[in-house]
């Protein structure tokens, strides 16, 4: 994907602190310290979802949305994907490069929020968000970043905690009517995309690492016809 990233994208085989972060400082911040709290915070291997719902999928191009500490990523890339993953923390992607280096693969990194970052148009044939923290915005940036993103032909797959988008605001501020989820995207879905699965079901979750107390993920599968 070398060769095709449009000029100004903060793409890195190696990331490093200062590589052109593209987006709200402010959530960099939120995210580098989460992450910097913990040594490791999510469990170091695939999404449970992700492994099942691409077993039949032939490997090609593939942007991981909010990679984290590259588990996924690093998953992909094993199975001879060209994988391109975007995260906003730089803890975390310092983190996830160290383990591909480990494994002797390649991933390229972008330092971005999703809505900041600098593709070619329907570029993926597979983009992957799982369990995703977009920020909702009155003109559904995130939403259409995701569907610009997919090549003619390819996958878009947006995999979520279920029942966190019914949820109240609480103390810890969160609040999910500030977040993007399935639906919201699957509502912008037109005559150019076919729907393959749309469902709740129990969780195939890793073991140990944050969030693993979710039991029932939403899983959006849709192909893109043209």
């Amino acid at each position: 994907m070398t060769d095709n990233m449009t000029p100004g994208s903060p793409a890195s085989d190696t990331p490093s602190a200062a590589d052109g972060y593209a987006g709200d400082p402010a959530v960099r911040a939120e995210w580098d310290n989460r992450y910097a709290d913990r040594q490791q915070l999510w469990s170091g291997r695939p999404n449970g979802a992700l492994v099942a719902e691409v077993a039949g999928l032939t490997p090609g191009r593939a942007l991981d949305v909010g990679c984290g500490e590259g588990a996924d990523a690093v998953w992909l890339a094993r199975g001879g994907w060209d994988v391109t993953a975007l995260e906003v923390s730089g803890v975390a992607l310092e983190r996830a490069a160290g383990h591909a280096r480990d494994a002797g693969l390649t991933v390229r990194w972008v330092h971005a929020e999703l809505t900041e970052a600098v593709f070619p148009p329907a570029s993926f044939d597979l983009v992957s968000a799982q369990y995703p923290a977009l920020l909702r915005t009155p003109d559904a940036a995130a939403e259409r970043a995701l569907l610009a993103a997919v090549a003619p032909g390819g996958v878009l797959l947006l995999v979520h905690h279920a029942g966190m988008d019914t949820q109240h605001a609480h103390d810890s501020e969160f609040d999910p009517a500030d977040y993007v989820w399935p639906s919201m995207v699957a509502a912008l879905f037109n005559d150019d995309w076919e729907v393959e699965v749309d469902e709740q079901r129990p969780r195939v979750a890793p073991d140990g690492g944050a969030g693993a107390h979710h039991t029932d993920d939403l899983v959006l599968r849709a192909r893109r016809l043209r």
